[in-house]
């Protein structure tokens, strides 16, 4: 979803929850970064949701329990802080593109590109093509996502289910995700990245893809195939992860792979019913 930018001088006086800043700066924050969006999502329900409905599970034991909650909480903090590494950068790559076009693409890309609207940036087809970007960071996080969700599983436990032994071996496994950056190399880091993704707009087969496939759900479907190669991954990395109990092994890979299928079958279903609500919604907020 695109949020534009709105004006405060409204003719008409709406109060409460659609006019809301919060809601209208979520909102925009979810549209300019959804991959970063959806991690955050993700931090509150896994590291509170999720596992307060898995300690809450009956007729399963209790350790097994603690590890399937020890993975939820890693999996969601570590995602986050990849996430917030490698999507910032992008994001302010793509609007560089998009700020200024003339800079980065060809002047033929950009027509293509714009087909029929005033400028880029309006264009259904550039939109498309933004979000995939945008959303391709959660692939460049798969693999180092699933390999220190496993290193972390064993840390989390000592921390949160005071295991004395497990604590022991904690040490010297505190994960850094960087210091601060200078404003003038990220600059010139995204630039680079610019780009980059201005060579990939440039070439006439993604701008047919782009073209094609611009008004589906390119953001559910991307989250969907993402989630299918972190399960994938994270079962791999778990399989042959040393500090993890052989007993306890296939309950976190009979976990992680029940918990994806339940969340694309159940993904899909619900935003197929809430298809015409949300339109709703889009009107009245568009309005408001």
């Amino acid at each position: 979803m695109q949020v534009q930018h709105i004006s405060n001088e409204n003719t008409q006086n709406f109060n409460g929850f659609l006019n809301s800043k919060v809601l209208r700066k979520s909102l925009e924050f979810a549209a300019d970064n959804g991959a970063l969006f959806a991690a955050g999502t993700g931090v509150v329900l896994s590291t509170f949701a999720r596992p307060v409905a898995i300690l809450a599970t009956p007729n399963a034991q209790k350790e097994n329990k603690q590890y399937a909650c020890a993975k939820s909480i890693a999996s969601s903090l570590v995602n986050f802080g990849l996430m917030a590494l490698i999507s910032t950068p992008i994001v302010k790559a793509v609007k560089n593109i998009s700020d200024k076009p003339q800079k980065f693409l060809k002047e033929e890309t950009i027509k293509v590109f714009k087909d029929g609207s005033k400028n880029l940036s309006k264009s259904s087809s550039f939109k498309f093509s933004s979000q995939v970007f945008k959303l391709s960071s959660a692939f460049l996080t798969a693999f180092p996502k699933a390999f220190f969700t496993c290193a972390l599983i064993p840390p989390v436990m000592g921390i949160f289910f005071r295991k004395k032994e497990q604590q022991a071996g904690q040490k010297n496994k505190n994960i850094s995700f960087g210091a601060g950056i200078k404003p003038s190399l990220y600059q010139k880091g995204t630039e680079k990245i610019s780009q980059g993704i201005a060579k990939i707009l440039d070439m006439k087969p993604f701008q047919k893809f782009a073209q094609k496939y611009k008004d589906t759900n390119v953001a559910q479907h991307m989250f969907v195939a993402n989630d299918i190669l972190l399960t994938g991954l994270f079962i791999r990395q778990t399989s042959a992860n040393k500090n993890i109990e052989e007993n306890r092994k296939k309950t976190l890979i009979y976990n992680a792979a029940i918990m994806t299928a339940l969340a694309v079958t159940g993904g899909y279903t619900v935003d197929k019913l809430l298809d015409k609500p949300t339109k709703i919604f889009i009107e009245k907020f568009k309005e408001a």
